[in-house]
């Protein structure tokens, strides 16, 4: 077994509840860890044989760029993608942040946590 993180994912994007948040948007971060059995590719050095990174990035920004009112809303559609398409991934756990939240306070971010495994 083994782990693979991408950690810190900037991305501009439209979520929340708030109308001014759908005109203007916010900026986000994305941080990922997927557990999946990395025993073939450590072996074979094939990029087939292990989860690509590439793939688990293009997955974050296709579904952040789909508006939700809610965080919990956007993390469970990237958790839901990654078990569906990477087939070596047994477990997924995703945190999605907003920089600088509209909560009347000086907050530099929310975040929420969830995990998901097969």
């Amino acid at each position: 077994m083994g782990f693979i993180t991408l950690k810190n994912i900037k991305i501009y994007a439209y979520h929340g509840c708030l109308v001014e948040e759908k005109k203007i948007g916010s900026d986000y971060k994305v941080d990922l860890t997927v557990k999946a059995n990395l025993s073939k590719s450590a072996n074979s050095d094939h990029l087939a044989d292990t989860v690509d990174y590439v793939h688990l990035n293009l997955i974050v920004k296709e579904e952040m760029a789909i508006r939700s009112k809610l965080l919990e809303h956007a993390a469970e559609r990237i958790l839901s993608r990654i078990l569906d398409e990477l087939p070596l991934v047994n477990y997924v756990e995703v945190d999605v942040s907003k920089i600088n939240p509209p909560i009347g306070g000086n907050v530099e971010m929310v975040t929420i946590t969830r995990s998901k495994k097969r």
